[in-house]
């Protein structure tokens, strides 16, 4: 629950914090006056709702009425978090009637939903929460103003003979300069605190509301990214299954069964032209030098050595310099998850590919970098742009690779050039 939790840190500009507290002392101030229709309507409904439930249909329909109250408190606390807290407080999407659902059913949908559950749960813990940020907010705004202006109000304050102020019970004199200096010390130290005191009391009631109000939602959200990265890690595995049967068909495979063939005539040849056979037998072996040579390109392709032996920077250093251009790399990355050096260096050969294939350029320059939790990986090229993401070639296949690791990328190639390929993966 660490994400939804809301620290009390306050910012360091004066302007910021100024703001911060106005903006925590307004939330919390309008946290109780929120919560209190919000309790009592809830409260009321939910009795009478369980009360009169041996009634046909009225206890539901009570209890129906008061969830749809629940939802709209809910709604208005979210605009809240976001406005005043500066959190993001995502909307869920309320279960709905299925179009094959009874007319009963359809109409009980809220009372099937867990968020609506969830939203009266709110209301009714939110009015606790609420009125503890109002009162540790008003008592410290009570403090602080009262102690810093103590000095002008006092003699206003009527005193018989027994009175006695709190600088006399303490031991610090019956004067007025030492009631004055007393409280106004006390005011000053309720001002110094006072970010921190409010900060804490807004924070405490936006955290149950993001647990409660926004979590679920959440949840189920990063459930829907986790099924749309496996499944693009899938289409990522099979679209690189079906390019490397392609290359090993169109390569190696018609490599070897030409060499195959020109073993067999070097074998006719021996006895009747043995010089023959010997040229022959020179020509297969230059096939099988080109062979071995294009399943080290394809083994590359799959994992490659360089990559799991010496890491990142090695591999993309080593195959910027076997470009036909001039390639500048910039590496600072701390030590990664084999995943995400996996992703980093095929976006890298991937682009470096692409420069070679179809940009013209005569330089590129790739940097990788880690930027707010994010491996960033940038190419750049000066080629004559035109860079497009098609459905099933090679930007395609790699924005697929990237989405199942939770990365994402951005091209950026304009018609002339030049062009920049971005790719932001997760470091964890």
């Amino acid at each position: 629950m660490t994400d939804t939790m809301l620290m009390p840190v306050v910012p360091t500009s004066d302007r910021t914090i100024a703001r911060r507290v106005l903006l925590d002392s307004a939330y919390a101030f309008t946290a109780f006056v929120l919560a209190i229709p919000a309790f009592v309507l809830v409260v009321a409904g939910v009795a009478a709702g369980l009360g009169t439930m041996v009634v046909a249909g009225l206890g539901l329909a009570v209890l129906l009425g008061t969830a749809y109250v629940a939802r709209g408190f809910a709604h208005v606390e979210r605009l809240r978090l976001r406005s005043m807290v500066g959190v993001p407080a995502p909307l869920p999407s309320y279960q709905r009637a299925q179009p094959g659902d009874s007319k009963v059913r359809a109409v009980l949908t809220p009372l099937r939903d867990a968020q609506s559950w969830l939203d009266i749960l709110w209301c009714l813990i939110g009015f606790v929460t609420g009125a503890f940020a109002f009162a540790v907010t008003l008592a410290w705004w009570a403090t602080t103003l009262g102690g810093l202006s103590y000095w002008f109000w006092e003699q206003f304050v009527p005193r018989g003979p027994d009175n006695r102020s709190l600088a006399d019970m303490i031991g610090l004199g019956e004067s007025r300069s030492a009631d004055v200096t007393l409280q106004t010390a006390v005011g000053l130290v309720a001002l110094v605190t006072l970010p921190f005191a409010v900060r804490m009391a807004a924070a405490t009631h936006a955290a149950v509301s993001r647990v409660l109000l926004c979590s679920r939602v959440e949840l189920m959200d990063r459930m829907v990214r986790m099924e749309e990265s496996r499944d693009s890690a899938h289409r990522a595995e099979a679209h690189s299954l079906r390019r490397l049967e392609r290359d090993i068909h169109d390569g190696p495979q018609q490599r070897l069964i030409r060499l195959g063939m020109d073993l067999g005539r070097a074998r006719r040849q021996l006895s009747d032209d043995p010089e023959l056979a010997a040229d022959t037998i020179d020509a297969a072996l230059a096939q099988t030098r080109e062979t071995v040579d294009e399943l080290r390109a394809l083994s590359r392709g799959i994992a490659p050595p360089l990559l799991v032996d010496r890491g990142l920077e090695v591999a993309v250093r080593e195959m910027a310099a076997g470009q036909a251009i001039a390639v500048d790399v910039a590496v600072d990355v701390p030590t990664l998850t084999e995943p995400v050096e996996t992703a980093a260096y095929f976006t890298v050969a991937e682009a470096l590919t692409n420069i070679a294939k179809h940009s013209e350029a005569t330089r590129a320059q790739v940097a990788l970098r880690a930027e707010d939790g994010m491996l960033v990986v940038t190419v750049d090229d000066d080629g004559r742009g035109g860079a497009r993401v098609v459905p099933g070639r090679g930007l395609d296949g790699l924005r697929e690779r990237l989405a199942g690791v939770d990365g994402d990328l951005v091209v950026a190639s304009p018609d002339g050039g030049p062009t920049r390929l971005r790719a932001e993966v997760p470091l964890r």
